[in-house]
């Protein structure tokens, strides 16, 4: 199964098209795929908009769930 910044990779097609996406650089996807540090509530935010929702947010950023409730 794979995890939700695996779906983000997989939703553009590879790291390079995903930093591309949401502004960011490749380095910064690449860390994320390999767990080096997380995707911000902004970024989050913005993936699952961009995937229409196909990726979510709360998915991509647990942190989210405080500000959530």
């Amino acid at each position: 199964m794979e995890n939700p910044v695996q779906k983000l990779i997989k939703h553009f097609g590879n790291q390079q098209k995903t930093a591309e996406a949401l502004g960011v650089k490749q380095g910064t996807v690449s860390g994320w795929a390999t767990g080096r540090h997380g995707v911000s509530e902004v970024h989050a935010l913005v993936a699952e908009k961009l995937t229409s929702g196909k990726v979510k947010a709360i998915e991509l950023c647990p942190r989210l769930i405080a500000i959530a409730a």
